[in-house]
Parts: C-alpha cells; structure tokens; sequence
C-alpha cells in the first residue's frame, strides 16, 4: 500500500544521443527534485546545461558501485517525504543501467513509482531493424567469458520471438560469430550503431555477414536485434536433432526432463519420441 504522506521516485528517461529527444517533462522535473540520483554526475551536469536547467535539490551519485549502499540512503529520503528523480547515463533506468533495486526497495516501502517515458536503444533499434516486432524479448548484455555466452546463446536458440541486445564494441564481433554458431549462420539480424547520433548506423543482414564486417572493430553504442527461430517442421527434425536441441537446453541449465517437456511441446511431438532420441545419442 502506497503512503500519501511518502516522497515520490521518479524515473526519467534521458536522450541517447540527440539531446532534442528530452522529453518535455524531464526539465521540469529536474527542476523540482529534493534529491537528483544520476549514474554519472558529469554527463548530468553536460545535460542540465543542454536543457538550460538548474537545478536546486540535492545531486548524489547512483552507479553500479555504490547501487547497494546508497539505495537504503534514498529510500529513507522518499519515506521521509522528499521527491527523488533518478536519471541514469541514457535511456530509461532499470533497462540494463541502475534503478531496479532503488525500485524494489521503494515497493517494498510503499512508496510511489512513476516514470517520464523517454528514448529507449532497444525500441528504437527494434523499430530499425526491419525485423518482426508483434513479438520480441529483451536480452540486455551477454556474458563476457566464452562458455557463459555460449550457454545462454543455446537457452534462447529455439526462441521464436525477435531478440534485442546490448553489445560493447569491443566483443561485437566475437558476439556476433556466437550467435551465428548457436542460431545458424544465415539467422537475420541488424546491428544499429551511434542511434540518433551524428554518425547513426543500421546494418543489415545474416549473423555470419555481420560477424565478418564487426571483425575489425566497430565504434560507438550498440544495439544488436535477431530474428526469431523459425518455426521447425516436426517432420524435418530427426532424432539427432532432437537430441541436439535437449542437448542445448542442458548446457543452458535445464533439467533434462524439462527440456525433453519443452522440445516436445514446440514440435507438437510425444515426450516419449524425443526421450528416446535422447537416450540413442547417449548409446552412440
């Protein structure tokens, strides 16, 4: 139950790169806050400059290294009454930047949430990508170490939904040649690069295209979009397959009688056909 007497948490989107893209509401805020939390206090000074904005309440750093200690610092700042605007380095918080946890412990007090939508890189990037966009799941950053990547690369092999992910530059190109491994080398994709910056750039084309061009090095933020699987013809998998795709689902963490549920639900096939595909590859 909410506390009318309580201070309110504002999320605010910031621009991702064209500073015009501010919502409209974001200076006011800005304005009017008790407490400013931000990810990085020197980009929050560049953007209150930008919007030609002052602002008069309290300015605390909010970042993955201090997410934990100075989350109980700011809810006691909202139970005690005070307005709390959290801005992080671009986009909305929460989405892969800090603001969850300050979230759920705000919840748990009973304290107000509201948000000043603004820009978003996953659906910006998802409405580029020229890919389907009924249905899509959000990713956020895979896992650095090989193995972790690989894994959760199988987990979502079969997904039939388009994927949106978060990549650093840096492993753009290893990224890229994963997913082209665990999804198929001719999966689509699209990678949007610098999105609504001077130097915007959305390319196109199958994953094994897009790891060789990434190969060298790409600059600048990026937002990684892949098609979903398509849907598999119960007919056209055989019992190799069929192991393989438990197989995946295993190495991602799954029990082995879970993932024998889950393949033979999406191929509209008995649990008993593919549990005998599994236990034939395990004799070979």
């Amino acid at each position: 139950m909410e506390h009318e007497q309580d201070g309110v948490l504002v999320l605010a989107g910031t621009p991702i790169g064209d500073v015009a893209d501010a919502p409209p509401r974001l200076s006011a805020e800005l304005a009017a806050a008790d407490v400013v939390a931000a990810e990085d206090t020197r980009r929050l000074r560049r953007l209150t400059a930008a919007l030609g904005v002052e602002v008069s309440g309290r300015v605390v750093s909010y970042f993955e290294g201090n997410e934990a200690s100075r989350t109980a610092e700011l809810v006691r700042a909202l139970v005690d009454g005070q307005r709390v605007l959290l801005v992080t380095d671009a986009g909305m918080p929460s989405v892969s930047d800090p603001g969850y946890r300050l979230v759920e412990a705000a919840v748990a007090e009973g304290v107000r949430v509201t948000a000043v939508p603004g820009p978003s890189a996953v659906l910006t990037a998802l409405a580029l990508s020229g890919l389907p966009v009924d249905r899509f799941c959000f990713e956020g950053f895979l896992p650095r170490k090989p193995g972790e990547r690989a894994a959760r690369l199988a987990e979502v092999a079969a997904e039939p939904r388009t994927m949106v992910f978060f990549e650093s530059p840096r492993r753009l190109g290893v990224s890229l040649a994963a997913m082209a491994e665990a999804f198929g080398a001719d999966r689509r994709a699209a990678v949007c690069r610098e999105l609504t910056k001077t130097y915007e750039e959305v390319r196109r084309g199958p994953l094994a295209e897009l790891a060789a061009w990434a190969e060298d090095g790409v600059l600048g933020e990026i937002t990684v979009v892949v098609a979903g699987a398509p849907p598999a013809d119960p007919a056209d998998v055989g019992p190799e397959e069929l192991a393989a795709l438990v197989a995946r689902r295993e190495a991602a963490g799954q029990h082995r009688k879970e993932a024998i549920a889950e393949v033979a639900a999406e191929l509209g096939l008995p649990k008993r056909d593919v549990f005998d595909a599994v236990v034939a590859a395990k004799k070979r």
